[in-house]
């Protein structure tokens, strides 16, 4: 917009407590004409758009609370409930009043001496959640400060003092606590969490909140601003766990605070970051619009509150950009009298109402009875219903999902069938612990044969344009269209010290992008270096893959095995039938079961340990390879328990290695097009290193050849070698060219169709160079480069062909067309097209002396 729309304001010299930025121009009229055209027309509206309607007050204001009430409607109809305005009958559990951050409008939070202890007690919090249940109250609203043990010793003290390592901890404890006793759900919200966290406190919740605020850094960062001094309050933080609640496919409430000095521009910022992060996940079901209030006692009380006009500005603004599925909500308890106001700009639900509790936020403004709520949007031409901290469509969702399905049963009692509160539902604790074993084989459990005979019933599965979120806002990394010049140097560099090629990035490029003469030169080297580490035997190991669930709804991109319950090649196996797999295996002479599945919420948590326990009881002498980091970092989080906690029972049921998979890309821009909801790289890392600390070792992997580049293989290759430094643990690399054909990425357009033939030859050879005197063995796919691929690569540096796999159902339902079973002599019929021979291996790369 061009300065000359603008009317310069009246300046007027306001003394407040904090610093402010000074209001901004007004847009002419002409600006306010086109932008209430395009909101009228349903245009996506830019920030640009945004700012100016954040403005309309008079006539343009009605008109702005038209287009946004016609909006909502049209909301309200999709979602199934035309004409129908929400709120949750809710307890307000102040779980802790403690905080390490220091807002500067805040009296929730309060310091040691003012409290009588630094928590409730779990007796305490029942005690609230028992007089809500008996008011026919749905959800317990935990609200608490941040990470109050890391500034207050109090705080640390009291949570040790209960066995308690964390105030996280102890909000789990108190959330199932309410679950068991009560029948409430909680809806949580504590704060900046990890991704980690989310995982953990998923099962325990029917949803998670925090409000965004402002995506205002200077607001944070600079001093005299609201935020300043409170570390959990950082834009960038803030944005950060919105958008990995969204990967945990966590229920998730947002929303923004107006008037703490932030201007219309960057209020306007913040909707649209609020919006981006909603249409690419789905799963913020609200965003709150709350008006700031001055209040005694804080650094801001000589602020002005937001007006009211100002509020239903927002609000229809809101309204307008924000996707369909994300309703808009009003606190009824800030709004004065302005209900029909409220409503008439866009709102569709009134948030918590309790008839229990005060608003311990806001005490001196207590809720609206929820008799006058109904009146009011009566008045206004809607009904009041009651829905539960979750919103009906995730309710609605496959079990799973969205809720955990140890919270299903909770959720489903108090649900009618549209997903909206049951009045009449009796409010009444119910177990909230799954019930240990017994699961059943179901589904297309022939899939593992049946993939290589009939194939796959469809390309896609049935959810394919909602489970991987916004295709349109993937924002793919771009490659430097470069080749060094000095590739001379670099191959020098891989004959006379090639572990040093991670340390000089142009000799790496060189070589990783290296055709032609120098890309066989770099093969040539790469396969004298294998012969002089490890010789020239091909190794192989006898073994059976075992895919024992394909149900998830992480949603990866890339991932074409993962299919929803209902779909038809869904499938999931009983431990029995697993262990009749391993026992049929051993029969065969394999030595080794590498065992993996989906993130499938209907797996016992017990699963996992019984399933290793068996096997070792029925084949002692099988070598138990199984779990990726996903799963193992899932299921930990599932029992409550810390990874290395999860990983020692695992080593004690008899778990031997794990397969470094989920790894891909080991680069967070890369990963978060690739996977979604996939592990961040720290997490990967992370859990590695904890099954090498507690004595369980592991292969490495990169999959390559989607929207990654050079630069980030060289990357990924580094932060392998620091792994290896640190643990030892990495037993081989493993390159996993990507395969293409029905991977949701690619059939989306996003997605190259996987690496050149260059590409394996260079990943595998600078793979053996770089990664000297680290790791020894550098593993080929048959699976996906087929036998004279698989012969060419290792011809360029690679020595092991990994198994026979008896089955192999990942890489097939991807596209692959290299079948997904090898046998003994077909792999040593592979070597011999290489020039070399083949020995049979264990999995840890010993020798076998007796071949069964």
């Amino acid at each position: 917009m061009s300065e000359e729309e603008y009317e310069r304001p009246t300046v007027v010299d306001v003394t407040v407590d904090i610093s402010i930025t000074p209001p901004e121009p007004k847009p002419s009229a002409a600006a306010m004409r086109r932008a209430l055209r395009r909101a009228a027309d349903g245009a996506v509206l830019d920030v640009t758009e945004a700012s100016v309607l954040l403005h309309a007050r008079g006539d343009d204001l009605d008109a702005l609370l038209d287009a946004a009430g016609r909006v909502r409607d049209a909301h309200l109809l999709a979602e199934g409930r035309p004409g129908v305005v929400t709120y949750s009958r809710n307890a307000f559990i102040p779980l802790t009043r403690l905080c390490r951050d220091r807002c500067h409008y805040c009296t929730f939070a309060t310091v040691p001496h003012k409290l009588p202890a630094a928590f409730l007690e779990r007796d305490e919090v029942l005690e609230i959640a028992r007089a809500a249940a008996a008011q026919g109250c749905k959800e317990a609203l935990f609200t608490l400060g941040d990470r109050p043990e890391e500034r207050w010793p109090q705080a640390r003290e009291w949570l040790e003092a209960r066995g308690y390592s964390s105030t996280l901890d102890y909000v789990r404890a108190s959330a199932i606590a309410v679950l068991e006793e009560t029948g409430l759900l909680p809806h949580l919200n504590p704060g900046v969490l990890s991704w980690e966290e989310l995982q953990r406190l998923r099962p325990v919740a029917a949803s998670m909140g925090m409000m965004l605020e402002t995506t205002a850094e200077r607001l944070w960062s600079e001093k005299g601003g609201p935020h300043y001094g409170s570390p959990d309050k950082e834009p960038a933080v803030r944005l950060r766990v919105l958008t990995d609640a969204g990967r945990v496919n966590v229920p998730f409430t947002t929303g923004i605070l107006i008037g703490i000095g932030e201007t219309i521009t960057e209020r306007a910022e913040s909707l649209l970051a609020m919006r981006a992060v909603a249409k690419q996940y789905g799963h913020i079901q609200e965003v709150i619009i709350q008006n700031f209030r001055a209040k005694p006692d804080t650094a801001m009380r000589g602020m002005p509150d937001a007006d009211l006009r100002e509020l239903a500005a927002t609000i229809a603004v809101a309204r307008l950009v924000m996707p369909s599925s994300t309703s808009v909500q009003a606190p009824p308890n800030l709004v004065g009298d302005e209900f029909g106001l409220m409503l008439r700009a866009g709102i569709d639900d009134w948030g918590g109402v309790s008839p229990v509790t005060p608003d311990h936020v806001n005490p001196e403004r207590p809720w609206p009875h929820v008799d006058v709520l109904d009146a009011e949007t009566k008045a206004a031409g809607y009904a009041l219903r009651e829905r539960l901290a979750v919103y009906p469509r995730y309710v609605r969702a496959t079990a799973g999902q969205w809720i955990d399905t140890r919270l299903t049963g909770h959720v489903q009692a108090l649900a009618l069938a549209d997903g909206l509160a049951d009045p009449d539902a009796p409010v009444v604790g119910r177990e909230w612990q799954e019930p240990d074993g017994g699961l059943d084989t179901y589904g297309r459990a022939d899939l593992n044969t049946a993939i290589d005979t009939e194939g796959r019933t469809g390309d896609r599965r049935g959810d394919f344009d909602s489970v991987y979120g916004d295709w349109s806002s993937l924002s793919v990394p771009k490659a430097v269209e470069r080749l060094p010049e000095d590739t001379a140097r670099a191959l020098k560099l891989a004959a006379d010290d090639p572990a040093r090629l991670l340390e000089d990035t142009s000799a790496a490029m060189a070589l990783l992008t290296a055709d032609g003469e120098a890309l066989e030169t770099m093969a040539r080297l790469a396969d004298d270096l294998r012969r002089d580490v490890v010789g020239d035997d091909v190794t192989y190991v006898v073994n059976r893959n075992i895919n024992f669930s394909n149900v998830c709804y992480v949603g990866c991109r890339f991932c074409a095995f993962a299919q929803r319950e209902r779909d038809a090649d869904a499938f999931r196996l009983s431990v029995d039938e697993v262990v009749d797999r391993a026992r049929e295996a051993w029969d065969a002479g394999a030595t080794e079961v590498c065992m993996q599945g989906g993130i499938d919420p209907k797996l016992p948590v017990t699963y996992y340990a019984d399933v290793v326990r068996a096997i070792k009881a029925r084949v002692p002498g099988m070598h138990v390879h199984a779990f990726s980091p996903m799963e193992i970092v899932s299921a930990a989080a599932k029992a409550g328990v810390s990874v290395k906690e999860w990983l020692t029972e695992l080593a004690a049921a008899g778990l031997d290695t794990i397969p470094g998979t989920a790894a891909e890309i080991l680069d967070d821009d890369v990963r978060w097009v690739l996977t979604k909801g996939k592990l961040p790289a720290a997490t990967w890392l992370e859990v590695v290193a904890t099954a090498h600390e507690v004595g369980i070792r592991s292969s490495s992997t990169m999959m390559y050849g989607h929207v990654d580049h050079p630069g980030h293989w060289l990357g990924h290759f580094r932060t392998l070698a620091a792994l290896q430094d640190r643990t030892g643990g990495l037993t081989e690399f493993v390159g996993l060219p990507f395969v293409h054909r029905n991977a949701p990425i690619y059939l989306a357009g996003v997605a190259r169709p996987g690496p050149t033939r260059r590409d394996n030859r260079a990943v595998h050879a600078f793979a053996r160079l770089a990664l000297h005197g680290r790791i020894d063995n550098v593993q080929v796919s048959w699976v996906k480069l087929g036998d004279e691929g698989t012969a060419e690569v290792l011809r360029g540096g690679a020595n092991d062909l990994g198994g026979t796999l008896m089955e192999e159902t990942i890489s097939r339902m991807a596209g692959s067309e290299h079948g997904s079973s090898r046998t003994v002599e077909q792999l040593h019929a592979t070597a011999a097209l290489a020039g070399r021979s083949a020995r049979q291996r264990t999995t840890t790369y010993g020798r076998v002396d007796a071949v069964r």
